[in-house]
């Protein structure tokens, strides 16, 4: 079970039909597009004043009403995936080792709002699927493609084999976006927070690439430079 608050991630468990355990309101509150939404869907919700919805969310902004519902769960047919989709171009995300759950997040909205497959992330060093990942996510959770491997190095070996770009993002290289195909199968590897992406993985890249900036700070947060990627390719695309 995991706990969930807010009116978005809410109303988007509901519509993609996410099994709701106990569902909690505010009874002052006065947004009757959303009560009228929870009526048809969850009639059966109980009242708890702001105290008490406080104290289930540790104090954060739950808009008056949190939910405990079915834990979110990561695909694990990754291969499966691949090859039921080898006779066309995929895209992922590959997230090497991200710990901090509003960049998760943030990264999961905007590969629900583009053409991305999906992400794929490791067991180990990455921050697991919570309710500070669903609440960031803004109910894009519910709709993205999290495929959960043992070890991403043998995950871009298998990758390649299946003929995909695999295309690693660093700070201060020549390569720009313009050298991302558009005609191939490819995964862009984000780093770390504070470290990047691991060397070993960095090593299996078939090129790296970099997002141009002019300020003197020359680094940009994870989830950003995320969504410059993703978008900047949707737009070549579509020119393409």
């Amino acid at each position: 079970m995991v706990i969930i608050y807010g009116k978005n991630i809410i109303k988007e468990a509901l519509k993609a039909k996410r099994k709701i355990y106990f569902l909690y309101i505010n009874p002052l509150m006065k947004d009757k597009v959303f009560l009228n939404f929870i009526l048809r869907h969850y009639p059966n919700y109980c009242y708890l004043d702001k105290h008490q919805l406080n104290n289930k969310v540790q104090n954060n902004n739950h808009q008056g009403v949190v939910a405990e519902v079915q834990d979110y769960l990561y695909r694990k047919d990754l291969l499966q995936y691949l090859n039921d989709k080898s006779d066309r171009i995929v895209k992922f995300l590959i997230l090497d080792a991200i710990q901090d759950p509003h960049n998760f997040g943030a990264i999961i909205r905007t590969v629900e709002a583009s053409d991305f497959d999906g992400i794929i992330v490791s067991k180990k060093h990455q921050v697991p699927l919570n309710s500070t990942v669903a609440k960031t996510s803004s109910g894009a959770l519910e709709y993205v493609n999290i495929f959960l491997v043992c070890n991403l190095y043998q995950t871009i070996l298998t990758m390649q084999k299946f003929n995909f770009i695999i295309i690693g993002t660093e700070i201060g290289i020549d390569n720009n976006l313009n050298t991302i195909p558009l005609n191939q199968s490819l995964a862009i590897i984000l780093g770390n927070e504070g470290i990047g992406i691991r060397s070993l993985l960095k090593k299996k890249c078939n090129y790296l690439v970099s997002i141009p900036t002019q300020g003197m700070v020359n680094s940009l947060n994870v989830s950003v430079s995320a969504a410059i990627i993703i978008f900047y390719l949707y737009m070549k695309n579509k020119k393409y």
